[in-house]
């Protein structure tokens, strides 16, 4: 398993974009408006920074409501999500999605509760 991508939460995906694009001399590699929220990922050096703006009520807007903007999720990628998920299980940790759904740019995706995972939530990525 690597890292995949970090997950931001922001009011202003494009306006952060612009700030990292100069920052980190990068570009801008994916956009999409998926499950209520605008989606934009930058590339460095194989991995990704994933820009989460919402467009409507729900997770991501109840996140910023809560604690205001700045990193939200680590997703590590994985080749066979349903065995990962599986053998996370057998080690105790509480899931959020008991089985794989879809996700951005295509991937399927599952996250784990920060309860079980030092107060972190960890997103699985399968390509």
């Amino acid at each position: 398993m690597e890292l995949d991508h970090l997950g931001i939460a922001t009011d202003d995906a494009a306006g952060l974009a612009e700030l990292y694009a100069d920052l980190f001399e990068t570009a801008v590699v994916h956009e999409e408006v998926f499950d209520g929220m605008f989606v934009v990922f930058l590339e460095l050096d194989g991995h990704y920074f994933e820009l989460l703006e919402p467009r409507a009520d729900g997770p991501i807007s109840r996140y910023l409501d809560r604690h205001g903007p700045g990193m939200h999720h680590v997703a590590v990628e994985t080749s066979d999500i349903e065995s990962t998920l599986e053998r996370v299980r057998e080690a105790g940790v509480d899931l959020v999605d008991e089985t794989p759904r879809s996700g951005a740019w295509g991937h399927t995706v599952a996250f784990l509760h920060p309860k079980s995972t030092g107060g972190v939530l960890v997103e699985f990525v399968e390509h």
